[in-house]
């Protein structure tokens, strides 16, 4: 404002001036001062109307942010339980707040650049937007959901009314794109194109969406279909740079392609693109679609004979003192390999201490390279995890104590207690708990088919270091329940066991010859809506020796 003042100032001294040099004897010469004035009073309407409409745009950040804000705060974690709240403040923080930042950088203002810079610290990045909008992708997957659900807030068992619009479509889309994955872009960027045409307002162009769009269309293999999303782009843009060239040349290919198979021209379907539309690719997971659908209950071998062998009971650890008093609930989830889930295994006061002292520690969970035997982060594993000690409080203790007394295996050589918390779209991909060994038994036992299938190699004693021996036994705890998704499913065998806060499941990894069991390979399916968060105890082989004597063959 001082700059314009002064430029203001600087104007009229030259005018009055030049007005001192003989203006004022020239009424003509002096109304070229009055038209002058009046193209500076006209700069400085300008200057206030941008002024105004910087304050507006800024006040109508501030209501925008305040509403979403009250509501976030509320019950944050119930907030980003839903995947587009989450995805959207990846975006938000990453995006739209740099934004607001250029915004009111056109003037300086220390006060909201100071907090900016303190503040940025703790924002997401490119790669949590990324990641984030990754995640939505992998739900529509998992779970078989259009774009146009997810971008109306339409969730299984959830009404909301959170949205994505144009120009999050856009970019979701986008981010596919870049990533060269053509299948993910062409479903987003078609529902941004659809609620383009429905009318909605955006800050992206309808051209810039069938740019990217028609190109990705080309890129799965429709030349029809992209030739009519290019005509609509060169009909909206004839001076697109790209778009009359892109045209030229699908229409060349495709006359070659007719050509070559000796067929007539089709036109392009008038159904738009939806899930479905053309065939997902093919990734590095043989069992992709087993798992997957487990995750959405579907292909559960569950059948009447195999239920008749499931059976619910008090258990008391052989008499443990400690149970006898109160035995601990059990419900069979699965006859072989045998499953059982523990009821009421955590008081609600037990899990809320247990996450008040993971929360800080929370850390990007790893996985074990195979290869290497190294811990790293994988894209198959999305959650963040910590260890905790019975040292740190006598909660900890207290559970570690009650892993012992249920099971009947010590836990002194067994693993920290690990904690869980898996976010928007959280998942653990197919994947064994135990260290495996080259595969040269002479096991038949069906649940080895799996392993011949996947060809696995040897893979360095990844607990060598310990001197525990291997994973016996995994003992899980659900410290939440899950709204939707977020089951633990055993593709070989057809079993999901769903997330019930307070109970646990526990199986045993490896047989009692210390062979592993292949079937025991499981996965954490991604949480649709809510936020899991999970315990668990692997119980190791050292110690278990007359607790759980061999038996007569590998695979008893």
């Amino acid at each position: 404002m001082r700059k314009f003042l002064s430029l203001v100032s600087w104007a009229l001294l030259c005018c009055c001036w030049t007005s001192q040099a003989d203006i004022f004897t020239s009424i003509g010469q002096m109304t070229d001062l009055i038209y002058t004035e009046k193209e500076l009073v006209q700069s400085l309407k300008e200057y206030i109307k941008a002024e105004e409409s910087k304050l507006a745009a800024v006040k109508s950040w501030a209501n925008k942010l305040d509403a979403l804000t009250r509501v976030s705060t509320t019950d944050p974690e119930g907030y980003l339980a839903h995947p587009v709240n989450a995805y959207k403040l990846m975006k938000r923080l990453n995006t739209e707040w740099s934004e607001l930042e250029s915004l009111v950088l056109q003037d300086p203002s220390d006060g909201f650049i100071s907090n900016m810079s303190v503040h940025r610290q703790f924002f997401p990045g490119e790669e949590d937007e990324k990641g984030a909008a990754k995640a939505l992708m992998r739900l529509q997957d998992t779970y078989k959901l259009d774009s146009e659900s997810f971008s109306k807030g339409k969730l299984p068992g959830v009404h909301s009314n959170v949205f994505l619009t144009v120009d999050d479509c856009f970019d979701m889309g986008k981010t596919a794109y870049n990533e060269a994955d053509y299948y993910h872009a062409v479903l987003w960027l078609q529902q941004s194109l659809r609620q383009f045409d429905a009318g909605e307002e955006a800050v992206v162009s309808k051209a810039d969406v069938l740019d990217y769009l028609s190109y990705s269309v080309y890129q799965m293999g429709d030349l029809p279909r992209a030739i009519e999303l290019t005509r609509r782009l060169v009909a909206i843009d004839p001076s697109h740079q790209r778009a009359g060239g892109n045209l030229r040349y699908f229409e060349r290919l495709l006359t070659k392609q007719l050509a070559e198979q000796n067929q007539d021209y089709q036109p392009p379907s008038e159904e738009p693109i939806q899930l479905g539309t053309y065939a997902r690719p093919k990734d590095h997971l043989p069992e992709r679609e087993t798992y997957e659908a487990l995750c959405r209950e579907e292909g559960v071998k569950m059948t009447n004979a195999r239920r008749s062998r499931l059976f619910c009971q008090y258990q008391d650890g052989n008499r443990n003192p400690r149970l006898l008093l109160k035995p601990m609930k059990a419900e069979d989830e699965w006859d072989s390999p045998r499953i059982v889930r523990y009821l009421d295994f955590l008081s609600h006061e037990e899990i809320e201490k247990i996450k008040e002292l993971a929360k800080p520690r929370l850390a990007r969970a790893t996985v074990r390279d195979p290869k290497t035997g190294v811990l790293t982060t994988a894209p198959y594993r999305v959650s963040k995890s910590a260890w905790l000690e019975g040292e740190d409080d006598p909660v900890v203790d207290r559970v570690n104590q009650r892993i012992q007394d249920i099971t009947g295996l010590t836990v002194d050589t067994a693993e920290l207690l690990q904690v869980a918390n898996y976010g928007v779209g959280g998942q653990y991909e197919p994947h064994y708990d135990f260290s495996r060994r080259p595969f040269d038994s002479n096991l038949k036992e069906t649940g080895n088919r799996l392993a011949t299938f996947l060809n696995y190699k040897d893979e360095p004693d990844a607990f060598k270091r310990l001197g525990t021996g291997n994973r016996v036994a995994t003992f899980l705890n659900y410290m939440s329940d899950v709204a939707a998704g977020g089951a633990t499913v055993f593709p070989d065998f057809g079993a999901a066991i769903w997330p019930r806060k307070g109970t646990a499941v526990f199986w045993y990894n490896l047989f009692k010859s210390g062979e592993g069991d292949y079937r025991t390979r499981h996965a954490a399916c991604p949480v649709l809506v809510g936020s899991k968060w999970v315990s668990n105890k692997w119980i190791h082989e050292r110690g278990q020796e007359f607790l759980r004597p061999c038996g007569l063959t590998e695979v008893d």
